[in-house]
């Protein structure tokens, strides 16, 4: 029933159209014209004003031929740089692009495969309930899009969001995490002539990171720096420094511990310095921390999990749960009562122009999805809500 010629036709036209964070517009109505013409009712919401892109979220609602809960899939429309001009390129079975530039697997294979899939429940009249498709925006930039979702538009309560490699897992788990980014204000002087009169703004950020433990901190919680700028010459002590970065955990209480610390290692930094100037004010702190997104956690007995376990099972394959350590729309969606599973298309090497996916991982994800429908709508009564 799966069509694989369609299927990988559909996967190139739309990597073909560039479609970067924020510039999603030629693809999402490429898509809307897909979805209209199979009979589904669209929506765009109003995000676009929040996140600068150039439309909103696009929801597609199929109605079912069951009597079941609406059921939620997703995808995002964007993609990291570089983005434009892909041209890809298939051979032995497997898509990459011509090197120049990523593939855009990353996320358009999971829309090429829910696109492939409703096709085949609805030409063949497979029995799958009411249908809710939403395709986010600005994922790959903060995930933008779900942060302002226009939830009033949908009524699932749970579903899948295509959006990791692994065909044979479904992610279940995955961390919180809180941005940080401190500005350290010194005084700037002639690095040559008068240094005594300056305050090292690099040097207190330093001292700060020096006392800080970076990587992997446990099995759940990771802390990292990722981004370190001054403007100015070397021969000017510097005078203000900007610091990045982030901290993740699957566990609340460990992510606020971490975090806090992080602060009080640039506060201390900060009281500390042997050239502290009480009268001018300097050293000086601007810290903002923001939360990214929400940590998940599904339950091997909520129905996200059952269903998919039970899909996988019917086809003659295993489905196994995993926590990442990675965030995905899914985070954002557990915060709007949407509780989310994460299942793989194939895609590899994902962010780099080496990224790559098999038509075959495509055709078993557009299974699953299928199966997933049908176990759904034909079931609903025997699963645990």
């Amino acid at each position: 029933m799966i069509n694989e010629s369609r299927l990988k036709d559909l996967f190139e036209r739309l990597v073909r159209i560039d479609s970067v964070s924020r510039r999603e517009g030629a693809v999402s109505r490429e898509i809307r014209t897909l979805l209209e013409a199979m009979g589904a009712d669209i929506y765009i919401d109003g995000s676009g004003r929040h996140t600068g892109s150039e439309t909103g979220n696009l929801i597609a609602k199929f109605k079912g031929n069951r009597d079941a809960p609406p059921l939620f899939l997703n995808a995002h429309m964007d993609t990291v740089e570089p983005g434009e001009g892909i041209t890809p390129e298939f051979k032995n079975g497997v898509f990459t692009s011509d090197g120049t530039t990523i593939l855009g697997a990353d996320d358009k294979s999971a829309i090429a495969i829910i696109i492939e899939a409703m096709r085949v429940v609805r030409e063949n009249d497979l029995p799958h309930g009411p249908i809710e498709v939403v395709l986010t925006t600005c994922e790959e930039i903060g995930l933008l899009g779900a942060k302002f979702l226009d939830r009033s538009l949908l009524d699932a309560a749970y579903g899948y969001a295509l959006d990791t490699f692994d065909t044979a897992s479904i992610i279940t788990r995955a961390p919180a995490a809180n941005h940080f980014q401190f500005t350290v204000h010194g005084r700037s002087a002639h690095a040559g002539a008068e240094p005594e009169k300056g305050i090292n703004a690099i040097s207190i950020a330093a001292r700060a990171i020096a006392g800080l433990t970076l990587g992997r901190i446990d099995t759940e919680t990771t802390c990292n720096i990722g981004f370190i700028e001054c403007a100015g010459a070397t021969n000017i002590v510097p005078e203000a420094v900007c610091v990045k970065g982030e901290a993740r955990s699957h566990d609340a209480s460990k992510l606020e511990q971490v975090t806090g610390g992080i602060v009080s290692a640039f506060e201390r930094a900060i009281r500390d310095c042997p050239e502290k100037d009480d009268i001018a004010g300097l050293p000086r702190l601007e810290s903002v921390i923001e939360n990214q997104f929400p940590n998940t956690f599904i339950p091997e007995d909520h129905p996200v999990v059952v269903i998919a376990k039970k899909a996988a099972q019917n086809l003659g394959r295993e489905l196994v749960s995993k926590k990442t350590g990675g965030g995905s729309d899914a985070n954002i969606f557990f915060s709007k009562n949407i509780v989310t599973g994460v299942i793989g298309t194939g895609m590899r090497d994902a962010h780099t122009v080496r990224e790559n996916i098999s038509l075959a991982d495509m055709v078993k994800t557009v299974a699953l999805l299928v199966e997933i429908m049908g176990v759904h709508a034909g079931q609903e009564d025997e699963i645990p809500s």
